[in-house]
């Protein structure tokens, strides 16, 4: 399914996610598609922009400290109700919860294995 590479960034990013108590996470695995640039999406919410904010800034420390991986690309803090970190080959999401509710990813990607992952508390 993934690779080890992808297996550590991974991990760092739910790490990330789960130090600033990011809700609701959950990997999409895109690859078996072959429908998008990225192989994995990774969705979760904070419910607060500036939790958004930090849950973003936590998953970029984590990565580069655990994985050695920047993102490519990212955008969203300026309102931080939807911030997308671009890793290549895997996309994180970090969402308000109203708009993970209107944007519907796992909903637009049903057909791709998903899993969740149970929150700490």
């Amino acid at each position: 399914m993934h690779k080890d590479k992808d297996i550590d960034l991974l991990n760092s990013i739910v790490e990330g996610i789960q130090d600033k108590k990011g809700k609701r996470i959950t990997v999409i695995d895109l690859a078996a598609l072959g429908a998008s640039n990225a192989s994995t999406f990774v969705i979760c919410e904070g419910r607060s922009t500036s939790q958004v904010s930090a849950i973003a800034d936590s998953i970029r420390d984590k990565s580069l400290e655990l994985s050695h991986r920047k993102p490519i690309n990212y955008d969203g803090y300026r309102n931080s109700q939807w911030i997308v970190l671009d890793y290549g080959d895997v996309m994180v999401h970090i969402f308000l919860p109203e708009q993970r509710a209107f944007y519907a990813l796992e909903e637009l990607w049903s057909d791709a294995p998903q899993e969740e992952i149970p929150d700490l508390d």
